[in-house]
């Protein structure tokens, strides 16, 4: 069986690939995908001669984000709540230790925990069609994965507010028209515009463009482990209630929800 995630980079280019490899399962969070995912984004951190990083996926997801069917249980077993959920992330949240540059080829769907991946990288070209978007409180949840700190640093707080406490999912259009996505094209585009995009920042000078995205992330203030810790408390808070059990129930019965406030 091949790798659920696989990290590639062809000679002759300084252009790396990360690839989500798991289509059947829309390259759901499960524990063989972020687990190769973890391995994946360490040999894309040891290879030196890479200038910029390309994160995509196969098939019609990015990546869906958890996959409630399977147990996402990373850390020990007496672990606190708070610290199991961030566990979840932590492999998606070591796209942060790579240096060079991170454009975001989102070839599908990304919701949930998969649009926390799509922020956490630099760039982002989406698919027109594609759905972009955090439903947590769809299901129930306070949302993980740092987004409710990235997405308003990335298109404001009204419009960010109006994503997340609606739980509205977009499609690549959209998503490009509030500033969530650098482009939209259709996906059969996206993965030759991104390494267009890759190919141009590569060609730059090396130790610049990677002093450029440390000074980029320094004015922003991007904690975004600290910011993605501190979401985990009210997420696993809303994981143990009423709510979110209906939520999740719903959402596998392709059902709506009927939510108590319990």
């Amino acid at each position: 069986m091949t790798s659920a995630v696989r990290y590639h980079r062809d000679a002759g280019t300084a252009i790396g690939i990360l690839t989500l490899d798991r289509p059947d399962n829309r390259n759901s969070m499960t524990p063989e995908l972020l687990d190769a995912f973890l391995a994946a984004s360490a040999a894309a951190r040891a290879d030196t001669g890479a200038r910029c990083l390309i994160v995509t996926g196969t098939g019609t997801s990015f990546s869906a984000g958890a996959d409630f069917k399977s147990t996402l249980q990373r850390a020990s077993p007496d672990a606190a709540p708070h610290e199991r959920s961030y566990a979840m992330y932590a492999p998606f949240l070591s796209l942060l230790d790579i240096p060079v540059p991170i454009v975001g080829a989102l070839n599908g769907h990304a919701v949930g925990g998969g649009f926390g991946l799509a922020l956490v990288c630099d760039l982002r070209i989406g698919a027109e069609d594609a759905k972009y978007g955090a439903n947590f409180v769809r299901l129930g949840l306070a949302p993980g994965m740092a987004i409710s700190y990235l997405l308003p640093r990335l298109i404001g707080p009204a419009r960010a507010s109006e994503l997340l406490l609606t739980g509205e999912l977009v499609d690549g259009r959209r998503a490009a028209d509030l500033g969530v996505l650098n482009r939209a094209v259709p996906a059969p585009s996206v993965l030759p515009t991104a390494t267009e995009l890759a190919t141009t920042i590569a060609s730059n000078a090396p130790l610049a463009i990677r002093a450029t995205k440390a000074a980029i992330r320094r004015g922003l203030e991007l904690h975004i482990r600290e910011a993605a810790a501190a979401e985990a408390y009210a997420q696993a808070e809303t994981l143990t209630t009423d709510d979110a059990r209906e939520g999740i129930a719903a959402l596998l019965a392709r059902r709506p929800p009927t939510f108590t406030g319990r």
